[in-house]
């Protein structure tokens, strides 16, 4: 596993975010997106990037898993 996988993941109809840096708990699914790479990014520039990127309707709404 490399670790290109590893860093944040965002659950689009959950609106849930978990930092990944393990190949075990990598997220799959239809629900879940690789947002970014950087594992010690703030969820207030997780909410923006998922604004930016047009993920969901409402990234106020996106907590920590």
């Amino acid at each position: 596993m490399t670790q290109e996988k590893f860093g944040i993941y965002l659950n689009t109809k959950e609106l849930k975010v978990v930092r990944i840096n393990s190949p075990y708990g990598i997220p799959s699914g239809p629900d879940w997106v690789f947002l970014t790479p950087e594992v010690n990014i703030t969820l207030l520039k997780i909410r923006e990037l998922a604004r930016k990127k047009k993920l969901v309707d409402d990234p106020e709404k996106i907590v920590w898993m």
